[in-house]
């Protein structure tokens, strides 16, 4: 058997100039989120990717990409 868990997600992570860090998942076009730390960047790109799977479930459309292993059923 196979778990796959939203951690197994990659996040690409970066630092702007002011020192606010950002977070992106590039498979998921839009999820971006900043943060005052970089665990705080994490923390809210991945509420916001979780967010955006969410919605989807609710509204009947497909589960992006990186989320479609972590909501199958076996």
């Amino acid at each position: 058997m196979e778990v796959v868990s939203v951690e197994s997600i990659p996040i690409v992570l970066g630092q702007e100039e002011d020192g606010r860090w950002w977070a992106d998942i590039d498979s998921m076009p839009g999820v971006m989120a900043y943060g005052d730390t970089r665990a705080a960047a994490i923390a809210n790109v991945r509420a916001l990717a979780l967010r955006v799977a969410a919605d989807c479930i609710d509204h009947g459309e497909e589960v992006p990409e990186p989320f479609a292993k972590v909501f199958s059923v076996a």
